[in-house]
C-alpha cells in the first residue's frame, strides 16, 4: 500500500529528473520548511526539500564548522557531491545559523541559475510578522516571475494553494487513523509518506494519497502496537531509526519535527490577499524553537499531541549542536514528565549508531512497562 511512497523516498533524485524531463519545468531545492512552496508551484516550478543521506562524508570541512549540527553538514555535502547537481535554483526561508550557512556555502561554490534568500520573522509572535512575511512573499513572487518568465496570476496561485491545502488536509486524515487502538499503519510508513510529499509533485501525492486513504480504515498492520510512541524534536528523517525502534515492540503514532507533522499541520485560510493569507499561514503553523519566542507556543502544542493520540512515552532527538531545540527540549521534557509521559533524549549525528540505540531504547520501554518486550 505505501510501496509509491517509499519508491518517492528512496529514488528522489531521480523523480525529479524524471519530473523535468516530463514537464520541461525546473525544480528548485530548498531548505527549510518555511519556504512558501505555493509561490513556486504556481509558476510551475517543482519545489524539492534538500536532505542529508546519512552517510559519512569528508567535504564540507573547508565550507562549515565541524561544531555546526550533522543536518546541514550532510545537506551541504549532497551538492558538494553533486547528487543535486540537476537542480536548476535553490534557495532558503530565514532559518537557523546553521541551515543558512549551508545555503551560504552551497550558493557560493555550487550556484544555480536562481539563487534566492528570503526573509522571514524570526519572531513571529510580533505584531509586525505578518505585514513584514506579506511584503517579503510579493518581492519573492515576483523575483519567482522574472526567473521563470511566468506572471503568476491570483487564479494560478489559488489553484496552487488548493491543491497544498488539499494535501495537508489528506496527511491529517492518515494521521487521524493512527489514534486508533490499532493504529493501520506504522510509524516507518507515515515517515515515508511526509518525506515523500517533500519531493515530489503535490498533486501526484494527493493522488496516492486518496488511494491509500481507501484502505487504511481497514487495514490490519499484523503487529501488536505495544508501546504507543511519539517523536520530537530537531529534524529526522532517520527511517532506519524508526525502523529499529518499531522492531522493539512498539509503534510512533504522531511526532512534532519538520519531516512530519510541523510541514503540513495547518492550511492556507481563505483571504482576500493571497499573499496576507499565505504569510498568515506560514506563521500560524506549528513553530521551530528558533522562532518560537518569547511564549514557548511548542510545549502546549506537544502536551495536546500526546494526550490526542494518547501517547505513553516520548523520545525526544536533538541533532548534534543543534542550539535551538537544545534550549527548547528541558522545558518540553519537564512538561512531558507533568503529565506522566515518560521520555527518552537521543543526540543524533549524521550517522546514527542503531545498536547502542537499541539498547537504550529497550530499557526505555522496559522503563514504561512493556512486558511485551523480550517476547
Amino acid at each position: 500500500m505505501f510501496d509509491k511512497f517509499r519508491d518517492w523516498e528512496r529514488n528522489r533524485h531521480q523523480y525529479a529528473m524524471d519530473w523535468q524531463a516530463r514537464t520541461g519545468g525546473k525544480v528548485l531545492g530548498y531548505f527549510c520548511t518555511y519556504v512558501p512552496e505555493e509561490i513556486l508551484y504556481a509558476a510551475g516550478v517543482l519545489p524539492v526539500r534538500i536532505l542529508g543521506s546519512h552517510e559519512p562524508q569528508d567535504v564540507t570541512e573547508p565550507h562549515i564548522f565541524g561544531m555546526f549540527c550533522p543536518f546541514c553538514r550532510d545537506c551541504l555535502a549532497q551538492g558538494l557531491k553533486g547528487r543535486y547537481d540537476y537542480l536548476n535554483g535553490i534557495m532558503i526561508a530565514q532559518s537557523c545559523l546553521h541551515i543558512r550557512q549551508a545555503y551560504t556555502s552551497w550558493s557560493k561554490h555550487m550556484p544555480r541559475e536562481f539563487n534566492y534568500y528570503m526573509p522571514h520573522p524570526q519572531r513571529v509572535q510580533s505584531p509586525h510578522a505578518l505585514p513584514y512575511l506579506t511584503e517579503e512573499i510579493r518581492i519573492f513572487k515576483k523575483a519567482v516571475e522574472d526567473w521563470t518568465g511566468v506572471t503568476i496570476t491570483d487564479e494560478k496561485l489559488q489553484k496552487a494553494i488548493d491543491v497544498y491545502n488539499e494535501n495537508r488536509r489528506l496527511m491529517r486524515q492518515v494521521y487521524d487513523l493512527r489514534k486508533a487502538e490499532n493504529p493501520p499503519l506504522s510509524g516507518e510508513e507515515a515517515m515515508e509518506m511526509v518525506i515523500a510529499s517533500q519531493m515530489t509533485d503535490k498533486a501526484e501525492h494527493n493522488g496516492e494519497l486518496k488511494k491509500v486513504l481507501t484502505q487504511l480504515p481497514s487495514r490490519k498492520m499484523g503487529r501488536k502496537t505495544c508501546k504507543r510512541l511519539m517523536i520530537l524534536g530537531s529534524e529526522d528523517d532517520d527511517i532506519a531509526f524508526i525502523h529499529m525502534v518499531e522492531l522493539c515492540n512498539a509503534t510512533f503514532v504522531t511526532d512534532d519535527h519538520c519531516t512530519g507533522t510541523r510541514y503540513f499541520w495547518n492550511t492556507v485560510e481563505p483571504s482576500g490577499d493571497l499573499m496576507k493569507a499565505l504569510a498568515q499561514r506560514y506563521i500560524d503553523r506549528p513553530r521551530c524553537p528558533s522562532k518560537d519566542w518569547e511564549e514557548r507556543t511548542r510545549v502546549e502544542h506537544i502536551l495536546k499531541m500526546a494526550k490526542d493520540w494518547n501517547v505513553e512515552g516520548a523520545i525526544v532527538i536533538q541533532q548534534k549542536f543543534c542550539d535551538p531545540h537544545e534550549l527548547d527540549i528541558p522545558a518540553i521534557r519537564k512538561a512531558l514528565n507533568g503529565i506522566g509521559v515518560k521520555n527518552l533524549f537521543l543526540e543524533f549525528d549524521v550517522t546514527v549508531p542503531i545498536g547502542q540505540f537499541k539498547i537504550r531504547v529497550e530499557a526505555f520501554l522496559e522503563m514504561i512497562g512493556d512486558e511485551d518486550l523480550f517476547d
